[in-house]
């Protein structure tokens, strides 16, 4: 098995910008080295020899210069144009100071399917490496013209049976196409030159494409990454992990945020491999509350909104502007102090944690601990911010409730509402994957699979992350960025569903005090009656009190869900009966139909 200091590496082909930009942003992020892109290079003014003093002063190795294409199986004229080629390529890996060459399955038409044929040039080309100190890793493209799995590539090289030729093994190539990696433990760890690694998720479509623009970073989609590793590990393999994954939404965006991105799922796919690189996440134990960034005209209608669910103003800040509503174990802050583009906004998380001082691994996670002020008598919470700029607090269950000194609470029925069942957050679509890779790593929350729905604007990709005990839950929701007019009215919504014993109790009181619930309309019960077959009288419950219904294998769903507070915030409701673990994912593209309408009523449109 690898030793816990294994180097890690990122392939610049991940990373967006030129290659100045990439090599700062790896450096900065802690990366040991990079794999070069060809095509990175092509397009810098520098030389390859100011490339490698530029890596050498931002503490950076070159561990790989690729791709080099084609060249294997082919006739004796397009070999000799390969060798030529390669000798340049060598040429520009001497001043690069790399000496590993990537060498792709060929995917020429020139080329053909034999197998000795291609050991018998690979085995040349080593030889022509060798002679300049260096050496060359053959991988088997997962789209290649004959050699399209690693097992295949490993019968090639074992038969060159030349020591400057090993494997590079491509996490993707492997996995994609299903092959066995238990059986990369028979490869001697010595000819595994090389470790790239690629999580996606999964995809049924042509394999090329799934590669070129899908890939994800460790811990982001559905590969069994761990296990592919603990598989080459167990060969000896004392290389790099290295990470190359080509994704158009990476590509795209700021490299610095995303070669954090990178390096934090190389340090959660160590610590799954069992190599700790921080304090594991500590247990959770709910929310400890949830806190709204609010203007004054905001604050006031979520304060009746707050006081018709039945939570109570019981505390005001002693140094800030905020204030302390609560209903048994939820609790909902109105913080007047941030700052905020819209009216209302969730500014903030909190986390019952059992050990927060230990929930400083987000520093280890490339989430360090935000500054804060505080005054002398108050407590002393600790927060990193999600990639959506959301701060997350981890504290205890009542030491911060201190810095709320108890108001006159006023009388308030109760709705028989316990806790925070779960908040939803709309991501930008390019912090989608980050923002659940950041839930996973720092505070230890399992991702479930993703889950796509048609909404009335397109379509809409959603995510839950929870602890193993289900009592902290986000859902993460993310769309594609709509520009001019036509757009949604409700611009990335966000909310905070509490837990009921009774929906439908629940909904007769707010129906009684006027409270502003999100009017349904009948088509939805038409078909929930067509589909379902409730019982009638249910189903009329259902309708007058417009509450949403679902249910699985294991249970049943109730929820209901308030009018917008400024241009995004709103509440539910939610009742969990059985077993039903799940989010009334069907009932999402009714609800955003419902909040669209009441939106463009109120400002006119």
């Amino acid at each position: 098995m690898s030793t816990p200091d294994a180097r890690r590496v990122i392939a610049t082909v991940c990373l967006s910008g030129t290659l100045e930009d990439k090599l700062a942003a790896a450096a900065a992020a802690g990366f040991d080295g990079v794999e070069i892109f060809e095509n990175d290079l092509i397009a810098s003014a520098a030389s390859p020899a100011e490339i490698r003093r530029r890596c050498a002063d931002l503490g950076l190795t070159v561990d790989l210069y690729q791709p080099f294409r084609d060249f294997e199986a082919v006739p004796p004229d397009v070999l000799r144009a390969n060798l030529r080629r390669a000798e340049r390529k060598f040429d520009v890996m001497e001043q690069l100071g790399a000496d590993l060459v990537l060498v792709c399955s060929t995917v020429s038409p020139d080329a053909v399917d034999d197998d000795e044929l291609a050991a018998e040039q690979l085995r040349l080309l080593a030889e022509r490496a060798a002679a300049r100190g260096m050496r060359v890793a053959y991988e088997a493209l997962a789209w290649g013209r004959f050699v399209n799995t690693y097992d295949h590539s490993w019968r090639i090289v074992r038969r060159a049976d030349h020591p400057a030729l090993g494997l590079c093994l491509d996490s993707f190539h492997v996995l994609s196409r299903g092959s066995d990696p238990a059986l990369i433990r028979t490869i001697p760890g010595e000819k595994l030159f090389f470790l790239q690694l690629a999580d996606a998720p999964q995809l049924d479509m042509d394999v090329l494409q799934w590669s070129r623009h899908h890939r994800l970073f460790p811990g982001q989609g559905s590969f069994d990454l761990p296990t592919f590793v603990g598989n080459v590990l167990s060969t000896g393999y004392a290389g790099p992990l290295s990470l190359e994954v080509f994704n158009d939404v990476f590509r795209q965006a700021d490299p610095k945020p995303a070669a954090v991105d990178a390096m934090r799922s190389l340090r959660l796919l160590e610590e799954q491999l069992g190599m700790p690189v921080a304090a594991p996440a500590p247990e959770l134990g709910g929310f400890a509350f949830a806190e709204l960034a609010v203007d004054e005209m905001a604050s006031a209608r979520l304060a009746d909104a707050l006081t018709a669910l039945g939570l109570s103003l019981t505390g005001k800040h002693r140094s800030k502007p905020v204030q302390l509503w609560e209903q048994n174990g939820a609790r909902v802050l109105l913080n007047a102090s941030s700052s905020t583009s819209d009216p209302a906004a969730i500014g903030a998380l909190a986390v019952e944690s059992a050990d927060p001082g230990r929930s400083a691994r987000a520093d280890a996670m490339g989430a360090p601990i935000l500054p804060r002020s505080r005054g002398p008598e108050e407590a002393n919470l600790a927060s990193v911010a999600a990639p959506d700029g959301t701060e997350v607090f981890f504290c205890d269950a009542e030491s911060w409730l201190s810095d709320f000194p108890g108001t006159e609470a006023p009388a308030e029925r109760e709705l028989g509402i316990a806790g925070i069942d779960h908040v939803a957050l709309t991501q930008p679509f390019d912090h989608f994957d980050e923002a659940t890779l950041f839930y996973r790593s720092v505070l230890g929350l399992e991702p479930e699979p993703v889950v796509e729905y048609a909404a009335p604007f397109g379509m809409v990709r959603s995510r839950a992350v929870l602890d193993p005990s289900g009592t902290v839950r986000i859902a993460l929701n993310g769309t594609l960025v709509r520009r001019g007019e036509w757009a949604p009215a409700v611009r990335d919504p966000q909310h905070i569903a509490f837990t009921c014993e009774d929906v439908l109790a629940a909904a007769r009181t707010l129906r009684e005090r006027g409270a502003p619930v999100l009017r349904i309309p009948d088509n939805y019960y038409d078909d929930l009656d067509a589909r379902l077959e409730l019982d009638p009288r249910l189903l009329a419950e259902l309708r007058a009190n417009s509450v949403f219904y679902d249910r699985d294998e294991r249970g049943e769903y109730l929820h209901l869900f308030t009018e917008l507070f400024g241009s995004r915030i709103f509440f539910e409701l939610v009742q969990r009966i059985g077993g039903y673990a799940g989010y009334g994912v069907p009932n999402a593209p009714v609800r955003m139909a419902a909040h669209r309408r009441q939106r463009l009523a109120a400002i006119g449109g």
